[in-house]
């Protein structure tokens, strides 16, 4: 059980449960792999996200995971419209589904050619969760997930087409795929920009 401030708890989840149940739009998540090319990166669906090997090293216990399947996971705030980010920023291309924009911000779902995660620590979720979650499998099609991009509401991106979105690497979660906890905390929280303590109990 993980007692501590909401803010906390969507900044550095204990496990797979808090991390989804935290947070609206939820945390996107897919199965993935760390490899050591070059550099560090992370493969999932038709991508490979290179990652700093400062934050391979500041997650104890993630050097350990170095070709295994783990789980990530990735807030809609850390995925940006490449237009409005910085140029060091790693991209993904994404084709937009969905597009809900929100005065401040312009949320961009989009597909991902990979399952839907599911776990059984998952499991104890609100009915309306669960509902969405099951809408959303159907909206994506099989063998596939819908992610969720929190953009700049000055975002050219539409509906059918593809965007480029940079990935503030900062923010990845990682879990364990067997016991669904999370692979140590972050010293900074998602995005660089805020800092957490987490106390779990």
């Amino acid at each position: 059980m993980q007692v501590n401030t909401p803010q906390s708890l969507f900044d550095a989840p204990a496990n797979l449960f808090v991390a989804t149940f935290i947070g609206s739009p939820a945390m996107n998540l897919a199965e993935a792999k760390l490899v050591r090319d070059q550099g560090p990166a992370l493969v999932f669906a038709d991508y490979k996200v290179p990652v700093p090997d400062s934050l391979v090293a500041g997650r104890e216990g993630l050097d350990r995971y170095v070709d295994k399947d783990l789980i990530i996971g990735l807030r809609p705030s850390s995925l940006e419209d490449a237009n409005f980010a910085p140029a060091d920023w790693p991209r993904l291309k994404g084709e937009v589904a969905v597009t809900e924009e929100l005065g401040s911000e312009v949320n961009l779902i989009f597909t991902v050619h990979a399952p839907v995660v599911h776990h059984e620590i998952m499991i104890a979720r609100f009915d309306k969760a669960a509902k969405d979650e099951v809408e959303a499998e159907e909206l994506a099609g099989e063998g596939q997930s819908l992610w969720t991009a929190r953009v700049n509401p000055k975002t050219q991106a539409r509906v059918g087409r593809s965007v480029d979105l940079s990935v503030d690497t900062g923010g990845f979660h990682f879990f364990d795929k067997d016991s669904g906890q999370a692979i140590g905390h972050p010293d900074s929280a998602s995005n660089g920009f805020r800092r957490a303590a987490v106390r779990s109990v």
